[in-house]
């Protein structure tokens, strides 16, 4: 956006002056807090010039207390604003790192916070509560000013085999395990770190199944630590199929299907 177009926009002098800033800082979504930070030299009315600014619709209110310029709209980046240690996982993260081509209407963000489902910019925005113990294995990722967090590819796995339900579906899930590389010693230690053994057996026996590369010592953690009770393969199926003792999983899903589902490409 250049001066001709805050002029254009019947801005007075100092808000021109203002926006300018905004452009030499490359700020194009921050807290009201961090800009008073960055331009306390300069202006000391930045809560009334930022109020003006969204009046006048050059900029957006995200919230209480953040903002961005008004033609703003990266879904990431807003979302992990909306609460402190917010990242993106699941199948928002999914679709992120490229293992599923299906498009969440939902904007899935983890967090050791309480928040409520928001809508901003018409954008649905899902705040999954989690333990502090299971904030792991998460990244950084974008440039500058556009920066945000995102659980990496093994934890993003662990995340979604732990909560299925915010997936984007089973065979979608299963189908993405079988065709990446994954680092084990990550997995065992996100896996240990999420205390749910059902995840454990199912990740340990899709990985064995499928004779993944590089996941031999995961296969073997996994088997240490499963508890005595039978869990279902898919959680959200029906309660029957064949028994794998190794795993005390029951097969709701045949190991064909599961063959054939992972074979099936994006």
């Amino acid at each position: 956006m250049g001066k001709s177009t805050y002029i254009s926009s019947n801005l007075n002098q100092q808000q021109i002056q203002f926006m300018l800033l905004l452009d030499d800082l490359e700020l194009d979504i921050f807290s009201l807090e961090e800009l008073k930070m960055q331009t306390e030299a300069y202006y000391s009315n930045v809560s009334e010039l930022v109020e003006n600014l969204v009046n006048k619709k050059i900029l957006s209110r995200i919230e209480r207390g953040n903002y961005c310029r008004a033609n703003f709209r990266d879904e990431s980046v807003i979302g992990c604003r909306l609460v402190e240690d917010g990242a993106i996982a699941y199948w928002s993260a999914m679709n992120n790192h490229g293992l599923t081509e299906q498009f969440p209407n939902v904007t899935f963000i983890q967090t050791t916070r309480f928040k409520q489902h928001k809508i901003v910019f018409g954008v649905s925005y899902k705040f999954i509560k989690i333990n502090p113990g299971k904030r792991t294995g998460i990244i950084d990722t974008g440039y500058g000013n556009h920066r945000f967090r995102i659980t990496d590819i093994e934890k993003t796995f662990v995340d979604c085999f732990d909560l299925p339900q915010y997936s984007g579906g089973y065979d979608e899930l299963i189908r993405a395990f079988s065709k990446v590389s994954l680092n084990g010693n990550k997995l065992i230690s996100y896996t240990k770190g999420t205390r749910n053994f059902a995840v454990m057996k199912r990740m340990g026996f899709l990985a064995e199944l499928l004779d993944k590369y590089g996941l031999k010592r995961f296969v073997r953690e996994s088997k240490k630590n499963i508890n005595a009770r039978y869990t279902l393969f898919d959680p959200r199926g029906e309660d029957q199929g064949e028994f794998v003792n190794d795993w005390r999983l029951r097969l709701n899903m045949s190991r064909e299907t599961i063959l054939q589902t992972c074979n099936t490409p994006f």
